[in-house]
């Protein structure tokens, strides 16, 4: 089966097929735009109760055809994405932009526990009138919870904007350990600088500019992220896809969920959003309660600790965070909204060289306190599209998902990146929209893994290739790379060939992926390790037997177990148009029918204080689904049945649960410290915004919360609040 139409295909074929992409677009913009809806696609008979495209000549450019017998489809709608000349590996690969750390005090206006609600006029385009400056839902129950407990100490405060150069970039190391790149010099808004740059439509980033921005954090020091919508007001102005109005989710951030991009909690341009990020450690409420432990901790700048409530087993390393908006999470982050955050601790502090019992010296470097970049890199990976004028394009058919056939490390095509002889540390992302990646080295040497998702392991693993990599995992891996000499080089290879958006068709041989025989183009190399010289100072840095051992939940009884199914064929009992999806896929809680999506449902309500264990079924038998839980890690207890299948690599806390076709997880959680609304829903986010994800809450700690909790109904004159649309039976 092809899922890309190569470069020598037939000269008619490949106008057909240009063809009935530009057809496509016009409905994706249509859509984007609010001039129709996914309601009027399945009764026109554009796409089938299943969400595939419909046979339409026009649309389809297989319709009709001999050589679509043997199945072939192009589920990113798209022909080849043309190079304009560049070349594999030309170019290096810039680190993550470290974004600047900020007093709380020098915000205007001034953050507050509530909502500001100062009002000011609201564009034309908005409706006109006025709305508030600020658009997080009004009132206390949707105020900053533990704001007097943990008041911010630090802000950081971003604007979103389209693309645009970048004059102050900060990779916070020297340019000799970021490639030699020049930082005092502007930094391009173009895939390879080959390549013509992108329209600032179609490319929407924090901060308006390449590359991807990181936030270094710590434990004990909390944030205040301010979030201006600086996007066009007319939703037009979109480049064909993408809506402008935002959701930020700190993944998989231990805070309330005022401050988790709840898919519901959107703001529109011209407005900002205060996130109150405290930086704690799950179980501060009930845990070591004295602060009295030194592995429950955090840098405290002069080489030593400041001591945490909390438990050091929860202990979280490697966040990411990107947009949410409601029906559009997979045209927003493709189009850019997404960054890193690294979170620094007394046991993973960022400097190696502090051996005080408690650090475990990972690979990053010695020159500050906490934080040290230097071998300690961020890599955010994405598989891209773009059209004839090398501008990113995207389309939502087919809803199996969404697939690009160009890829990208830290925003750029296949690029490179020195190293010198000794361990490196690289924080791994899947940042893609449907994507899987199996990764390896080019010449199968061994690789270790320490982190799955946010979390240390209890254990490092030492592995030829990684296990399949799920949409929103983070794999940290150390590579060391004293074993080549100077001048040598290796590259990252990915082994995960799809055949369309459902899941990995196969796991290729390192032979198979390298051979350039695979018909899918974002096989094989992708980014190429130079090794460019010996360190200046002996690496002293160590990856111990053991990092962080799971929480001991030995005395935790489990109060509730509740089965969540993931799958197609979904109703819609919801006819509520603002707060609900239509499409093919949904999920089914304990006996419920299989529901899509409605935000204003509550499908499950946990008690504050408790355990609880889930277990997620794969409905269908032809889709992996990487399941996302927000707020709280998980451990897996079963693969499909049994303990035993719990792979090395799987046995630390995790935030996405990778569903095999027709497999299933038990897991189990804590409900502790925080309440309010979150979410459930599968993180190939062409399945999210087509109805696979539903509404959960804490919601019974008192005051300010109610049961149920109110559905935020956001516009620009102002967040109003109405009782939920449905409470199924089995929630609380």
């Amino acid at each position: 089966m092809m899922i890309y139409l190569p470069d020598k295909a037939p000269a008619d074929v490949l106008r057909e097929a240009e063809k009935a992409r530009k057809n496509r677009l016009e409905i994706v913009q249509a859509l984007s735009h609010g001039q129709i809806s996914r309601r009027d696609l399945l009764r026109w008979g554009l796409v089938s109760a299943t969400g595939v495209l419909a046979a339409k000549h026009g649309l389809n450019p297989f319709v009709g055809r001999a050589w679509a017998a043997s199945g072939a489809g192009i589920p990113t709608g798209v022909p080849p994405s043309p190079l304009f000349g560049a070349l594999p590996f030309s170019q290096p690969m810039p680190r993550m932009d470290v974004l600047p750390r900020k007093s709380v005090a020098s915000l205007t206006p001034a953050p507050t526990a509530e909502a500001n609600t100062t009002m000011q006029p609201v564009p034309a385009a908005l409706g006109g009138g006025m709305g508030p400056v600020e658009g997080r839902p009004p009132g206390p129950i949707w105020a900053h919870q533990g704001w007097d407990m943990f008041p911010p100490q630090v802000a950081y405060e971003v604007v979103q904007g389209g693309i645009s150069h970048n004059l102050a970039y900060n990779p916070d190391v020297p340019s000799q350990l970021n490639c030699g790149i020049d930082q005092a010099a502007s930094v391009q808004t173009c895939f390879h600088k080959s390549m013509p740059d992108q329209d600032p439509t179609r490319f929407w980033t924090f901060n308006a500019s390449f590359p991807p921005k990181l936030i270094l954090a710590r434990y004990g020091e909390p944030i205040l992220f301010r979030h201006h919508n600086r996007l066009p007001a007319d939703r037009t102005q979109n480049g064909g896809f993408g809506i402008h109005t935002i959701s930020t989710h700190e993944h998989n951030g231990h805070h309330g969920a005022e401050n988790d991009g709840f898919t519901g909690a959107f703001f529109f341009p011209g407005q900002f959003y205060d996130y109150h990020w405290p930086l704690v450690l799950a179980g501060f409420r009930s845990m070591n309660t004295s602060a009295s432990d030194p592995r429950a901790g955090s840098p405290d700048g002069n080489g030593g600790i400041n001591k945490v409530a909390g438990d050091w087993h929860e202990t979280m390393s490697t966040h990411w965070y990107h947009d949410h908006m409601f029906s559009f999470t997979s045209q927003n982050v493709y189009k850019g909204i997404a960054g890193m955050m690294n979170i620094y601790s007394s046991i993973d502090r960022g400097n190696e060289a502090i051996n005080d019992g408690v650090n475990l010296c990972l690979p990053s470097g010695r020159s500050k306190d906490w934080g040290n970049l230097d071998y300690d890199v961020n890599l955010m990976l994405a598989d891209k599209a773009w059209n004839k004028d090398g501008q990113m394009q995207f389309d939502i058919f087919n809803l199996d998902g969404f697939l690009g056939d160009q890829m990208t490390v830290n925003a750029l095509y296949k690029p490179y990146f020195e190293v010198e002889r000794r361990k490196y540390r690289f924080r791994i992302l899947n940042a893609s929209v449907s994507r899987f990646f199996k990764l390896c080295l080019s010449d199968g040497s061994p690789m270790i893994q320490i982190a799955n998702d946010g979390n240390l392991l209890p254990r490092p693993v030492v592995l030829a290739q990684l296990d399949e990599m799920g949409i929103a995992e983070r794999y940290d891996i150390v590579i060391d790379f004293s074993r080549y000499t100077n001048g040598a080089r290796v590259h990252l290879v990915n082994l995960a060939e799809h055949d369309d958006g459902r899941r990995v068709a196969h796991d290729l041989s390192l032979g198979e992926a390298l051979s350039g025989k695979s018909k899918d183009p974002c096989v094989g190399r992708f980014l190429e390790f130079r090794v460019a010289r010996d360190p200046a100072q002996p690496d002293v840095s160590r990856v111990p037997a053991t990092l962080i051992p799971n929480p001991d939940l030995s005395n935790v009884p489990v109060a509730r177990e509740r089965t969540f199914v993931f799958g197609d064929g979904a109703k819609q009992t919801s006819r509520n148009k603002a707060t609900s999806f239509i499409g093919p896929w949904g999920m089914r809680v304990d006996n419920s029918d299989m529901l899509a999506a409605d935000y204003s449902r509550v499908s499950a309500a946990p008690k504050i204080g408790t355990r609880e264990v889930w277990t997620l079924i794969n409905g269908g038998g032809g889709w992996d689904h990487p399941i996302h839980i927000h707020f709280e890690e998980g451990q897996i207890l079963e693969r499909d049945g049994s303990a035993s299948k719990v792979p090395a690599w799987e046995q630390g806390r995790k935030d996405v649960y990778r569903l095999h076709a027709s497999g299933k997880l038990k897991i189990t959680m804590q409900f502790r410290d925080w309440g309010g609304m979150f979410m459930e829903h599968c993180h190939n986010t062409v399945h999210e915004d087509n109805a696979m994800l539903l509404r959960w809450e804490i919601d019974d700690s008192g005051a300010p919360f109610l049961r149920p909790l109110p559905t935020p109904i956001p516009t620009p004159q102002g967040v109003t609040f109405q009782s939920p649309d449905d409470v199924l039976k089995t929630a609380f």
